[in-house]
């Protein structure tokens, strides 16, 4: 799924953001800081966004897309407004947590590390949420499930869709 980066509708977070960089482009290690601005403002790094940080910091693409890949907290899709983290670290996995990320991507016609193109549910599997008593946990936004099975995960992922 490709999501287009309506520039129009962005106009004013655009004119903002240019402003962002303007102020501190002469800072020491600038791009950083702008990455996390952008991820801030439009709540991922669209690559219009990569394009015009390059142009203004005169920093090659490559060099950016090395930055944005290495850290985690940047992303390159749009998250959703509901964002499902299915702990895999070792105690939740051996208690069947492939299985429900399974069926959470089966229901949700995703995979991880993906967002659904109505945006309302973005998948992520973690290592570790400090649970393990409670294992097999799945975290959405920041709601915890403890003890979570597959036939669960329906009823769940429907309380978020039905949200308003």
């Amino acid at each position: 799924m490709e999501f287009v980066f309506d520039k129009e509708k962005n106009k004013e977070k655009i004119e903002s953001f240019k402003m962002f960089i303007q102020d501190h482009k002469d800072t020491p290690g600038v791009l950083m800081p702008v990455l996390q601005e952008a991820q801030e403002v439009f709540g991922y790094l669209p690559r219009e966004i990569m394009q015009l940080i390059s142009r203004s910091l005169k920093i090659p693409m490559a060099e950016i897309y090395g930055v944005a890949t290495f850290y985690s907290q940047f992303s390159f899709i749009p998250k959703g407004k509901n964002i499902i983290s299915v702990c895999l670290g070792t105690a939740c996995y051996v208690k069947g947590a492939q299985a429900i990320l399974e069926e959470i991507e089966a229901v949700l016609g995703i995979k991880a590390g993906n967002t659904t193109p109505d945006l309302k549910f973005s998948i992520d599997s973690t290592r570790c949420v400090g649970d393990c008593s409670l294992a097999p946990v799945i975290v959405i936004n920041e709601d915890v499930y403890a003890k979570v099975t597959k036939n669960k995960v329906k009823e769940l992922i429907e309380k978020y869709r039905n949200e308003v």
